[in-house]
């Protein structure tokens, strides 16, 4: 396991606008005009949004149509040390995804939740965002990568989703949404890089704190960044002095990389189990959040992790894909020195029945 320390207190840095299309680009403007009580920073001359406590707040209470009060299981007897799991991979579709993507999508306009949406992503955003439009009225298309997992797949598809195909990298799929957005009058629903979606994963830190209050650790998994940047947001600005520590696969460590470096870098290649955590590119209002309220990164390795949803399905009986069990890892991890009380957010369970007997046989090397 690697340990790196964030500047989590320092000055944020200017980061770079998203590659996208300029109708996109004008689309995602457009509607994060509309939320307001954000908080602006000014790094230079670019103006960075942070969320702010009252628009989590408002998250929770317009997903609660949808979104469940997930349970927090004291696993402590288990593990050895005071350890609570967060149990997001009993939310609709399987995942906390659905925090955020109902968030956005329901304060769309009526016109356009009428042309309809699209995203891009790894499988469990995608199944939200077409959970959220079929709730909502509206039709959803995603673009998956080729190597989706079939559960993910599946998932989207039930919920009624058009699934397109492309590439096996974040970068591909979002050009290849991007393009469809532009060319069929779609709206974007990112899976990360917006004040809507964070607010919404927000809303999962506020359950934390209300659930155990003497937590004095979260342990949240990073992709791009939207669920560690909302429950960053959430805690921070509640009680600061609870600690908020990402996790990253060690060969996806794109936000580690970015904190290093002082601003938001691409990932020239990835390689990891978890399939929900390999974004090429961590997004920059993400990156903003993560360097003013997280107090710093770590990475878990793949064996770790298959190690973590082995652990987790023998011993608290909890199905988690491997993306939901990196925090589990780092929990777990003999060099592991987190305060405790420590809550690990096992952030989904879409798992192929096939991969499970493959994760409870031989270790991964």
């Amino acid at each position: 396991m690697a340990w790196v320390v964030s500047s989590s207190c320092g000055q944020l840095e200017a980061t770079s606008a998203p590659a996208c299309g300029r109708g996109t680009i004008a689309r995602f403007e457009d509607i994060t005009r509309a939320f307001t009580g954000v908080v602006g920073h000014r790094s230079g001359s670019q103006e960075v949004g942070l969320v702010t406590l009252d628009e989590i707040r408002a998250a929770r209470e317009r997903i609660r149509p949808i979104a469940k009060l997930t349970p927090l299981l004291d696993v402590s007897s288990l593990a050895g040390r005071p350890l609570w799991l967060k149990c997001e991979s009993l939310q609709p579709g399987g995942a906390f995804k659905i925090r955020g993507a109902y968030n956005m999508v329901a304060q769309l306009p009526e016109a356009e939740r009428r042309r309809g949406v699209i995203t891009y992503s790894s499988g469990n955003h995608g199944q939200a965002v077409a959970l959220a439009a079929r709730e909502l009225g509206a039709s959803a298309v995603v673009v998956m990568p080729t190597t989706a997992p079939n559960i993910k797949i599946a998932g989207a598809r039930s919920f009624g989703a058009d699934v397109v195909f492309e590439g096996t990298t974040s970068l591909h799929r979002r050009a290849r949404a991007e393009a469809l957005a532009a060319e069929r009058g779609l709206t974007m629903v990112p899976p990360f890089d917006h004040a809507a979606i964070i607010a919404g994963q927000g809303t999962l830190g506020l359950e934390i704190l209300d659930q155990l209050p003497g937590v004095a650790t979260v342990l949240a998994p990073i992709g791009g960044g939207g669920l560690v940047s909302g429950v960053a947001a959430a805690v921070k600005q509640s009680r600061p002095g609870v600690q908020v520590i990402g996790i990253e696969p060690a060969g996806a460590a794109g936000m580690k990389a970015s904190i290093e470096a002082g601003e938001v870098r691409t990932l020239e290649g990835s390689s990891s189990i978890a399939d929900g955590l390999m974004a090429a590119r961590p997004g920059d209002l993400n990156f903003a959040h993560v360097q003013r309220y997280v107090d710093r990164i770590d990475t878990v390795e793949d064996v770790e992790i298959a190690a973590a949803v082995r652990w987790l399905f023998r011993r608290a009986k909890i199905v988690a894909e491997p993306s939901g069990a990196a925090t589990v890892a780092a929990a777990l991890h003999p060099a592991a020195a987190y305060d405790g009380p420590v809550v690990a957010i096992v952030s989904g369970g879409n798992l192929d029945p096939g991969d499970l007997e493959k994760y409870l046989g031989s270790p991964i090397s």
